[in-house]
């Protein structure tokens, strides 16, 4: 697709998180005139008031495509060669724009954290999008990139140390200030929805291994109530995106070729402290998670301000641990807050670094982690606010 227009089509570009993406490529590619991108969405009115409302060039160009309309998904297609959409649920909205992503060999990036949604996508389109050339990359945003890219710079540090990565490894979350998106809170909705009108759909959502066709590793651990952790001298709690992030980092796992082994064992939650006040911070965390997609959850098209996105942040702990007990520690932390601040340069940098830095990455259905490996690290460290350290 070299003759496209454009490089980049951002997908859903009025919405709150396109916006978001949309001004993030506006002020930091601003000089780059060698990136071509595009906004994209069903109102052109509503489009260009986006446009000027964030400061990107009157000459953005705009385009006008509807999920509902086939034809305008084609003609957008037909001018790029990769789309970021930020049209969730998924589940509700992107399965048109994703077919037709596959029949075009065009590359697609989104924020998916919808494991029923993306098992069915992978059986349905991944034969196909390796035969058209199209590689599709899911969940590009706080789910999962820093948790997947956490557990490869660790186990990296595990292999310098150990000799060999280790077969477990926990991802435990020690601080996060920031807003939930509309677009999580609605998706974690849609997917208990739809379990509750199939059953049979629980087994999926319960399988560690749902994104592996093919592959089952070794037992998990649940993770579904407060523990203390002797190793980490600290309580903690079930963390709500762990129910995606462990499965995409399977799936990033089998992906690569099983560097981690075919008995990896990893897992999430939240550190909440040592002692008492420890203890009754987890049960408090384990009882706001289900508070987070009830009805006071926040709607798509919804966020915070500038202001909380900017005060936000997250700080990340990756434990390798070797069969004799050693461990190696590294942590990730990002600059804004994980849900949109944060998100937007995730999204907006994994689709250039795929583009610039990683063109040769063959089609098909992809982690972000495993498509890039370190050159999407070093992208997240230079552009996206992200830092990746071995701990002592």
């Amino acid at each position: 697709m070299s003759s496209s227009k454009f490089d980049i089509v951002v997908y859903g570009a009025t919405g709150f998180t396109g916006q978001l993406v949309a001004e993030y490529l506006a002020a930091h590619y601003k000089g780059d005139a060698s990136l071509k991108w595009a906004m994209a969405g069903r109102s052109k009115d509503k489009l260009a008031s986006v446009r000027d409302a964030i400061g990107a060039p009157a000459d953005t160009p705009l385009i006008v495509a509807d999920a509902s309309d086939p034809a305008s998904l084609k003609a957008m297609l037909d001018q790029t060669k990769s789309v970021i959409s930020t049209v969730g649920p998924y589940q509700f909205y992107g399965n048109e724009l994703l077919a037709a992503c596959v029949a075009s060999g065009t590359d697609y990036f989104d924020l998916c954290g919808e494991p029923l949604w993306m098992r069915e996508m992978i059986d349905k389109h991944e034969a196909e999008a390796k035969a058209r050339g199209a590689r599709i990359v899911f969940s590009c945003g706080f789910d999962s990139v820093p948790f997947e890219l956490g557990a490869f710079f660790v186990q990296e540090e595990a292999k310098r140390v150990f000799g060999t990565p280790a077969s477990r490894v926990k991802g435990r979350v020690r601080d996060m200030r920031g807003t939930l998106s509309g677009g999580t809170a609605a998706s974690a909705k849609a997917t208990f929805d739809a379990v509750a009108k199939d059953l049979s759909l629980v087994a999926i959502l319960k399988d560690a291994f749902a994104l592996t066709p093919g592959f089952k590793g070794p037992k998990q651990p649940p993770g579904s109530k407060p523990a203390y952790e002797e190793d980490l001298q600290s309580w903690a709690a079930p963390f709500m995106m762990a129910l995606i992030n462990t499965r995409n980092i399977h799936r990033s796992n089998m992906l690569m070729g099983f560097p981690y082994g075919k008995e990896f064992v990893y897992d999430e939650m939240v550190l909440t402290g040592a002692g008492e006040k420890g203890e009754a911070n987890a049960k408090l965390v384990m009882a706001a998670n289900t508070e987070k997609t009830g009805p006071g959850a926040p709607k798509p098209g919804e966020g915070p301000s500038k202001e909380e996105r900017e005060n936000g942040l997250y700080d990340l702990l990756y434990v390798a641990i070797a069969p004799d007990g050693r461990q190696v520690r590294a942590s990730v932390k990002g600059d804004r807050d994980p849900g949109y601040g944060s998100t937007s340069k995730m999204i907006s940098e994994c689709a250039i670094c795929l583009l610039r830095d990683t063109p040769d990455v063959p089609a098909g259905i992809w982690t972000p982690g495993a498509a890039m490996q370190h050159k999407l690290i070093e992208r997240l460290v230079d552009h996206a606010g992200l830092t990746f350290t071995v701990e002592k």
